[in-house]
């Protein structure tokens, strides 16, 4: 399941030409490092799946219902948690992020395992692309970890996560207070 997940992923984000927006590297190689985040955390089968299709229904044209027939209900179901309900006409960034939270903070522990890997692996690419967005990236991201945080209780893999999640935010934000001190003296 979770080498066909690899493939379909791949398969799907190149089918959209979909590139990462800092590096022009092909999409898929975000999702394989979340499907490693959340495999090296302990994760079950059907959530390293669901890391390698978090983003295919999002940003491709792979509907939850192929996933469904595809790969069953429950990773089909732990995409659906992972993809953001937000649209751009439901108003502005603060709008549309408070939206998409309050969909993760409904999500069973096991999406918001996958969910912290995504926070991770996107947080290093921010922060070493675009350190004047990490700022308002990190502030949002510091929020999202108070609606997942409760999935530590009850997935060992989200308490690994959790735990990793926040060292990277913290140390994103010493990363970008040492760079703005750096300027400061410059």
């Amino acid at each position: 399941m979770i080498a066909h997940a690899a493939t379909f992923a791949a398969e799907a984000h190149a089918a959209v030409a979909q590139v990462r927006k800092y590096t022009g590297e092909p999409y898929i190689v975000h999702p394989e490092a979340v499907a490693a985040l959340v495999a090296e955390a302990g994760g079950d089968d059907a959530m390293v799946a669901a890391a390698w299709l978090h983003d295919v229904v999002e940003d491709t044209e792979v509907s939850l219902a192929t996933l469904r027939d595809l790969f069953g209900d429950d990773v089909a179901d732990l995409v659906f948690w992972l993809t953001d309900v937000s649209r751009p006409e439901d108003g502005n960034r603060a709008v549309r992020k408070e939206k998409d939270r309050s969909h993760n903070a409904q999500a069973p522990a096991r999406a918001k395992a996958v969910k912290l890997a995504d926070l991770i692996d996107n947080t290093a690419s921010i922060l070493a692309h675009d350190p004047d967005f990490a700022t308002v990236y990190l502030r949002e991201k510091a929020v999202l970890l108070d609606v997942l945080s409760d999935a530590a209780d009850s997935c060992p893999a989200a308490a690994i996560l959790l735990l990793r999640a926040r060292l990277a935010l913290s140390a994103g934000q010493e990363e970008l207070l040492q760079r703005h001190l750096h300027r400061m003296g410059s």
